[in-house]
């Protein structure tokens, strides 16, 4: 490949035997690191680092919001899997955004805010695999809310994007109604405001109100966000919007524990989380990938090859994530041999398959990824979300908890299997992952960034699997992302849609995609959060040796001991 230079990262793996931790921030790493020097296992270090990333990374993930986990026992050698996304309001109704005016979802307004799983989901995973108190693991989320602490470059750049979604002071006539900002100003936006502006890169920021819930759902556990005063100011302030939450709605809700679904891959199994998640994208790629020789191939064929899998991939997905309480997903068929050699058929080295439609766009500014590794060799693959970078913008005032849009996430075709219905949970586009070798850890890792996720889950495997690359090395290749303007598909009539290209493809690669049918798009600089920011943690069954890397598209790190 004609590798860029000046993009190459500066970072090197980490190695370590006692423990790894690698998320997108360093403070959050360091909350994971004391806890397993402290005793915890992998769960316990991964739930430290969710709640210490819902401070110092507040725009991305949060109480408000969900997370997906996979998990693996090393006692047991099992992956296992936990839905901790929540369901939309029991009177949630497609006549009604309608008969409001909106053609598409609207993604700001309170009719995009679904049920908060993340605090279920850290409850969850704590009663099952963990062994401290959430006292001791919420202790230094809940420091860094009261101490503050400086804003990292990456993250700072984004939270400067959002203060009039936080403070609700425009209305941008100009805009599609479903992107717009409306309602009556919300006061409680500034309790992520300094002076009512975003903080400045270095300069240090406290979140009290934060701090204060944290501290209560240490005291109480995940019932103090489902029950009580603060799930009715929650509800009160999502209906002052247009939202159908009602506190009865969060009561008794429960994270899931589901069977993970998996992709045998050139050696190694690739599991994801079941739908409603959109990790059946990625597997039914890598199924497809699986019949090729990607690692005999060049890097133009590689990617092409690749390419058309992931849009295979994402026709399936699109058309059948949903909620599987809501309808049957045939995944026996889909998983079949003969239905993933008949997908593979359709891909030809010439040119870019026809007649594909999928309705996805590129997304950066969301979710945060984690992995953790203990030295028991137990893995915590985790990914917690708002959605669309601060979600809603929804703050509920005084507990500095900002609501999720996943809702936004449902159809409005009635007839589709992720058409809108009250207590149904959305499609999802955070997926983490894991690999396994000979029914060992081979990685836990996973990239963050809406519906690239599946893509860079894709091509990160590609990378350590085909070509050997170790997990900084497999981080640090450029990506491509398949991208669609709104309302467009994956491929018009003749051609094979819009491909976005990280610099690091070389012009005759690029120029070469194009002749094959993909418009290709090159991109640099900050634009490259639409490629995502990833961790992964490599284990070697033989002698414990944990290696990690993490992605230089974010401000995280790893670090172990």
């Amino acid at each position: 490949m004609q590798y860029d230079f000046e993009f190459r990262s500066r970072r090197s793996n980490v190695m370590a035997t006692h423990g790894m931790v690698a998320s997108s921030q360093p403070l959050a790493s360091l909350a994971g690191l004391d806890i397993l020097r402290k005793g915890g296992n992998a769960a316990d270090a991964a739930i430290a680092v969710a709640a210490a990333l819902n401070v110092v990374e507040p725009f991305s993930n949060g109480v408000g919001g969900d997370c997906f986990v996979l998990y693996w026992d090393a006692k047991d050698k099992k992956v296992f899997a936990l839905n901790g996304s929540g369901s939309s309001a029991a009177s949630a109704s497609i006549d009604d955004l309608k008969r409001a005016g909106y053609e598409k979802y609207p993604l700001y307004t309170g009719h995009a805010v679904s049920v908060p799983g993340a605090a279920a989901g850290w409850s969850a995973l704590r009663d099952r695999f963990g062994t401290m108190t959430f006292q001791d693991l919420l202790a230094p989320a809940i420091r860094y809310a009261f101490e503050g602490y400086p804003v990292t470059e990456w993250i700072g750049a984004t939270w400067k994007l959002s203060g009039p979604r936080l403070l609700r002071e425009n209305f941008d006539e100009s805009k599609p109604k479903h992107f717009r900002v409306t309602g009556p100003a919300q006061p409680s936006g500034n309790e992520f405001l300094i002076d009512g502006r975003p903080p400045n890169v270095g300069e240090v920021i406290k979140l009290p109100t934060l701090g204060e819930t944290l501290k209560n759902i240490a005291e109480f556990g995940k019932d103090y966000i489902y029950t009580g005063d603060f799930a009715k100011k929650l509800c009160e302030h999502v209906q002052k919007y247009d939202g159908w939450l009602e506190t009865s709605d969060l009561m008794g809700f429960e994270a899931e524990w589901v069977d993970p679904i998996y992709a045998d891959y050139h050696g190694v199994r690739l599991y994801e989380c079941p739908p409603n998640g959109q990790g059946l994208a990625a597997i039914m790629a890598a199924k497809i990938a699986n019949g090729f020789e990607i690692a005999k191939m060049d890097n133009l064929e590689r990617t092409h090859t690749l390419i058309e899998c992931m849009r295979l991939g994402f026709v399936e997905a699109l058309n059948w994530v949903s909620d599987p309480k809501f309808g049957e997903i045939p995944t026996t068929e889909l998983f079949s041999e003969a239905y993933i050699q008949n997908l593979r058929k359709m891909i030809q080295s010439e040119h870019a398959i026809k007649h594909l439609k999928s309705d996805i766009h590129s997304m950066g500014d969301d979710t945060v990824y984690l992995s953790v590794v203990d030295g028991d060799g137990n893995a915590c693959s985790f990914i917690t979300s708002l959605y669309t970078g601060p979600g809603t913008g929804l703050v509920v005032p005084g507990t500095g908890v900002l609501l999720q849009n996943r809702a936004a996430l449902f159809s409005l075709d009635p007839e589709h299997p992720n058409a809108l219905e009250g207590g149904k949970r959305p499609y999802h586009t955070i997926i983490p992952g894991m690999i396994t070798k000979d029914d060992e850890l081979f990685a836990s890792f996973g990239i963050m960034g809406g519906f690239m996720q599946p893509q860079a889950h894709l091509q990160v495997l590609s990378n350590m699997v085909d070509f050997n690359y170790n997990p900084q090395q497999g981080l640090d290749m450029p990506r491509f992302n398949i991208n669609i303007n709104e309302g467009e598909g994956v491929g018009s009539e003749d051609t094979g849609g819009e491909v976005l290209l990280e610099r690091g493809f070389s012009f005759e690669e690029m120029s070469a995609l194009s002749r094959k049918g993909h418009h290709v798009t090159p991109i640099s600089g900050l634009e490259r959060v639409f490629f995502g920011g990833g961790q992964v943690i490599q284990r070697d069954p033989k002698s414990g040796v944990l290696i990690a890397g993490s992605d230089p598209r974010k401000d995280g790190c790893a670090i172990g001991f």
